[in-house]
């Protein structure tokens, strides 16, 4: 395997998107030179309009990639909070950008084939994964169905791979192939990972896919082909349907910083031994990350539910989406406030990074009439509003209620006991 080959774009075919002009000339030496120009005015604090004119000035450069120049530089700002360092060096399409994982997520995902020798990234995207399996030490097989995508993955991990070189004297092989992944397949990789699109085609402004019959590629293929190596991982969106996981499966949600970001289905070895159900929360901290994870066998029972305590959970995304509400409240000795709903209660200040815990201050009318007097008369004038269980529109609740006055609070508006409450609270 050579440490860096990728096809020439070609013709858009169904699946792909259509060329856009301009693009493809940002990886040759006049391309390469303009994003240079671009990242040293931004430097100096120019916005992208003024680089825009000022790079007119200076050159006679096509409209089309002085375009595109300025969509890359505008989104390599964007993609520090992924990317990391290496972004200002890096090509980004908007819908790439937008799909990719996030470093610590990828970082994640190249744990899993720990013991593998390659893995094949079928549908790179822009190559998020095949830069934490370089990092891994971990040969890459990167195939994309886009061509100009294919393209920004090629010169991505030729970004990453050079990097590596120069801090550890080597670094992995890799290789870059533009081609319909059920095709090329995975070859001799030992490990296969897969992120089928949930996307419409495109460079920008595409549009989520509601039918996972019409990932790309399929299903079946995804699962088929993970199975199929020594250790295999598929990531998905966080809300696929739980009856598409398969029994062999390792499921895993990850949030970040409260955010659920997705789902992973891992096979063979990249899965845990006796684990179906993984609730992964990263949280950012001063010093760094921090990661804890919720494990189980199967999805947990849910707990009794009890009265109001004086502190309401919300369990983190990743928990709920695992099923493991149940094996949270009783880590925490705490009940659910109404069955089906995804609040938890105790008395006691529980200590948990797998949720957001309040303190109940006060309940307060249901009734929006009265709750709004209520508020009134209490000078909350700023007010979160965070629902479960009841049919309300928050953004249209807070304009009705007019809320005046220098206070600031939470509302949580659920049902306990088979009634519904207004629990003014505060985060602990």
């Amino acid at each position: 395997m050579s440490e860096h080959v990728s096809t020439r774009p070609r013709e858009s075919s169904a699946g792909q998107a259509r060329p856009i002009p301009g693009w493809d000339a940002l990886t040759t030496a006049h391309g390469a030179a303009l994003l240079a120009r671009a990242a040293e005015l931004g430097a100096s604090g120019s916005s992208i309009d003024s680089i825009g004119q000022r790079l007119r000035r200076e050159t006679e450069v096509d409209p089309n990639l002085l375009a595109a120049a300025l969509t890359v530089t505008g989104l390599r700002a964007k993609a520090v909070p992924k990317f990391g360092e290496r972004s200002g060096d890096m090509l980004f399409t908007q819908a790439g950008l937008e799909q990719a994982s996030r470093r610590q997520v990828a970082a994640l995902h190249a744990s899993r084939f720990a013991g593998c020798t390659t893995v094949a990234d079928l549908g790179c995207g822009l190559g998020a994964e095949s830069l934490a399996f370089l990092r891994a030490g971990l040969g890459v097989r990167a195939v994309e169905l886009d061509p100009l995508t294919a393209v920004f993955a090629a010169h991505n991990l030729g970004i990453e791979a050079a990097a590596l070189h120069a801090e550890r004297g080597t670094a992995p092989a890799f290789e870059v192939l533009t081609g319909d992944a059920t095709v090329l397949g995975s070859a001799d990789a030992d490990g296969v990972f897969l992120d089928p699109a949930r996307r419409t085609p495109g460079h920008s402004d595409t549009r989520r896919i509601a039918a996972a019959a019409d990932y790309s590629p399929s299903l079946d293929f995804a699962f088929d082909a993970a199975r199929s190596a020594r250790a295999g991982g598929v990531k998905l969106g966080p809300g696929l349907d739980r009856e598409l996981i398969p029994e062999d499966a390792e499921a895993q949600w990850v949030s970040v910083d409260g955010q659920l970001v997705e789902m992973g289905l891992w096979f063979g070895a990249a899965a845990r031994p006796s684990i179906r159900r993984a609730a992964t929360v990263i949280r950012t901290t001063p010093a760094g990350q921090d990661l804890h994870e919720l494990l189980a066998p199967a999805d947990a029972e849910d707990v009794d539910v009890r009265e109001l305590g004086e502190y309401l959970i919300e369990p983190d995304g990743a928990v709920i989406r695992a099923r493991l509400i149940g094996q949270l409240a009783a880590e925490l000795d705490a009940g659910m406030i109404h069955e089906g709903i995804a609040y938890l209660t105790t008395d006691r200040l529980p200590e948990t990074p797998f949720a957001q815990v309040f303190r109940i201050t006060e309940e307060l009318p249901a009734r929006e009439k009265d709750l709004k007097r209520a508020l009134a008369q209490r000078g909350i004038g700023r007010l979160e509003i965070k629902k479960r269980g009841v049919d309300v529109d928050p953004a249209a609740l807070r304009t009705r209620l007019r809320l005046k006055g220098p206070q600031s609070a939470t509302l949580i508006l659920s049902r306990s006991a088979g009634r519904h409450v207004a629990l003014l609270a505060e985060r602990c």
